[in-house]
């Protein structure tokens, strides 16, 4: 059986048990297909280069996937009806690294709660800019 990264778009206004089922519904078609899923990542809510069908957000999530061929032609089948998925790419590789990616911020979108960490750090052009007081 051959290696597979997948990686999809959802839609902006899905919940996070929406893509977590999503997520699982595509994993199930690769194991019905006598494949087998290696790891899954939730990439989280992410801006667009540009809008696709009028989403300008989507949620990322990665499949890494051991299956045969006939899996994966089911997998980009259904990917293509789903109006769901706004986008997909399946790209083979030659070995999975193992471990979460750069990207990965969690393995399921519930578990995924955006942190302290994620917004801007503050530099020191901003905390001299707030030290300023303009009296009038």
């Amino acid at each position: 059986m051959a290696l597979y990264e997948a990686v999809f778009i959802a839609r902006q206004d899905l919940t996070a048990e929406n893509v977590d089922a999503l997520s699982d519904k595509l994993s199930d078609i690769i194991t019905t297909n006598n494949g087998k899923i290696v790891g899954k990542e939730y990439w989280g809510l992410r801006n667009l280069s540009y809008k696709i069908n009028k989403n300008p957000r989507g949620h990322y999530f990665c499949l890494n996937i051991e299956s045969a061929n006939e899996g994966i032609n089911e997998l980009k089948r259904v990917c293509g009806i789903n109006e769901d998925v706004i986008r997909s790419a399946i790209i083979k590789v030659e070995k999975h690294s193992g471990e979460l990616s750069a990207l990965a911020v969690s393995e399921k979108a519930k578990g995924y709660k955006p942190s302290d960490s994620d917004k801007k750090a503050e530099t020191k052009i901003s905390s001299e800019i707030k030290k300023v007081v303009i009296n009038f």
